[in-house]
């Protein structure tokens, strides 16, 4: 199965703090492989990639529901949903990805054009 890790090396890596991931399991989207004797949590190297496809998610605005269908067809887990006409529904996604991506391009724009004015007063004061 690999090396196991425990939850906050996994943090770690991922950059996710161990309340986000501990929500995460909460929710189903991601499992731990395994636990310890002591009933620690312990990761394999596909649980960090499926929370860092989770991460990904985050900052387009995907909602839990939307999170678990897209992990459906991503990277479906034993006894994962049958999603009907995944390849439609990927498309969906992808779409919705896009116009979040170009919204937040027009934010981080605006963003720097203040920044930039901002630097503009400081240097002629």
């Amino acid at each position: 199965m690999g090396e196991r890790m425990q939850i906050g090396e996994v943090a770690e890596r991922t950059g996710l703090s161990l309340r986000t991931i501990r929500y995460y399991e909460e929710v189903g989207l991601v499992v731990p492989s395994a636990r310890s004797q002591g009933g620690f949590r312990l990761y394999t190297e596909p649980d960090v990639e499926r929370l860092e496809l989770i991460k990904g998610m985050k900052p387009l605005g995907f909602q839990l529901d939307e999170m678990r269908d897209l992990l459906v067809i991503l990277d479906p887990v034993p006894g994962s949903p049958e999603v009907e006409d995944p390849q439609r529904r990927l498309a969906e996604f992808s779409a919705a990805a896009e116009q979040s991506c170009q919204k937040l391009r027009t934010k981080l724009r605006l963003a720097e054009e203040f920044a930039a004015m901002l630097r503009e007063r400081i240097d002629h004061e």
